[in-house]
């Protein structure tokens, strides 16, 4: 193990609590992690949420190393290689009919902030430059740029940040606990709450709202489900006044609910996706906005040899992450993971809900092969609970992930049922240790 921790300054982590008693992984194979103790740990969140094949899979690993050797960089303006044109084409196959184009970018905060940029632009250049309010969602995450916390809305990830980005506004979140409390699936109840975006509407007037950014599946708050019918009504108000609805599927794209994307899942094509953490399986960093064709569309206006759009990055297409990516879908075409969640819900719903009438268990919820499991908070001490069953199940071998005092699972897609079992044993016994 490295002894000097000190120089390195650890992402969403309580540092100083981590370099005393560190959690050091050093290899992973399959649905497995080991410590530095040489102890297997079995990954119960798909690393963070984007592992779904599986950890070291062959293909992905020797595409990787192939490219590697044959090309290491391409610049991304004004030149190409051929596996970028080819991975956009893979991606656009698997997309909701329509949503044929596919910008690359390296990570979900970049992909928020390029589909909020792309939003604004469009109606630029459609002759509604007014347009240019945006729209998210409290206890939404959309990564960490300030694009991404100003449409965002959890509150720590806000605070510290000075006023974020003008003309922001956010409706209402749809967690309902008293009505929808242990659903499995969509919650029965809720559909209304997407009407708060008419109060939005006519409080700021539709002809200065470009885009309405939400996730199909709040992941990193807490596993909120949408309710039946309320994805559906959001985008019926987008249509009726003109404006863009962007799903974040971030999380819940590349097969985590059952679907290729939760725009499948739940029957409703928005106009972009930020997309990102399963594209490669988490191997090379890379996302990507995937748009419908109408929208790029309004962009190839003008005199052919001007650049349409001024934006993207150094590292966009980056050929090893093509590489990864092309590599990461034959895989989970050759072994059907893209719908294998859809198989396995109802073994996945079953294990976690029969934890409802352990220790301080308040809800719990689920759709595909993610689920939410949300504790009563300790008065005075709230996250603690879940971080203390985190820390327990690590110790037993299990590695899960908490948001406040909500334990979330989203294992890899290849997930077995013995290893469910596992998974929701090791949480039952350290909720009953749980103070």
């Amino acid at each position: 193990m490295y002894k000097d921790m000190d120089a390195y300054w650890m992402p969403f982590t309580a540092n100083r609590q981590f370099k005393k008693s560190p959690r050091l992984l050093t290899r992973a194979s399959g649905m497995y992690y080991w410590d530095d103790r040489g102890r297997q740990v079995l990954d119960a969140v798909a690393g963070l949420w984007c592992v779904n094949a599986g950890h070291a899979r062959p293909r992905i690993v020797r595409a990787i190393q192939e490219q590697a050797g044959e090309m290491d960089f391409a610049p991304p303006f004004q030149m190409a290689h051929p596996k970028a044109f080819e991975l956009a084409h893979r991606v656009a196959q698997i997309a909701p009919t329509g949503m044929g184009k596919v910008f690359f970018t390296n990570s979900g905060s970049e992909s928020v902030e390029t589909a909020l940029k792309m939003a604004i632009a469009y109606h630029r250049a459609r002759g509604e430059g007014t347009r240019t309010r945006l729209i998210g969602r409290e206890r939404g995450y959309h990564g960490v740029n300030f694009g991404g916390i100003s449409v965002g809305g959890i509150v720590a990830n806000r605070k510290m940040f000075g006023t974020l980005l003008a003309g922001v506004d956010h409706i209402r979140h749809t967690h309902d606990p008293a009505r929808n409390a242990f659903s499995r699936g969509q919650p029965p109840h809720g559909a209304e709450f997407a009407d708060d975006l008419e109060r939005l509407v006519a409080l700021h007037d539709a002809s200065t709202i470009a885009a309405v950014i939400v996730e199909p599946v709040a992941g990193s708050t807490g596993v909120l489900i949408p309710p039946q019918g309320y994805l559906q009504r959001l985008r019926e108000i987008c249509d009726r006044h003109g404006i863009l609805l962007i799903f974040d599927e971030v999380i819940t794209g590349f097969g985590r609910t059952g679907s290729p994307f939760a725009a499948q899942t739940f029957g409703v094509t928005p106009d972009m996706m930020t997309v990102a953490k399963g594209l490669t399986n988490g191997c090379v960093p890379m996302g990507a906005v995937i748009c419908k064709d109408a929208i790029h569309d309004v962009f190839m206006q003008g005199p052919e040899h001007l650049i349409e759009f001024f934006h993207g990055y150094t590292y966009s297409s980056h050929p090893l992450a093509c590489a990864a990516g092309l590599a990461t879908l034959d895989t989970y075409a050759e072994e059907g993971l893209l719908t294998r969640a859809a198989q396995i819900e109802h073994t996945f719903a079953e294990a976690v809900h029969s934890l409802r009438d352990e220790p301080n268990v308040v809800d719990v919820r689920n759709v595909g092969l993610v689920a939410g499991i949300e504790l009563a908070s300790i008065p005075g001490a709230p996250t603690r609970r879940a971080f203390g069953v985190f820390l327990d199940c690590w110790e037993q071998g299990v590695m899960l992930r908490t948001t406040g005092d909500i334990v979330a699972l989203s294992p890899p897609l290849i997930i077995e049922p013995a290893q469910i079992e596992q998974i929701v044993e090791t949480v039952r016994v350290a909720l009953r240790r749980a103070a």
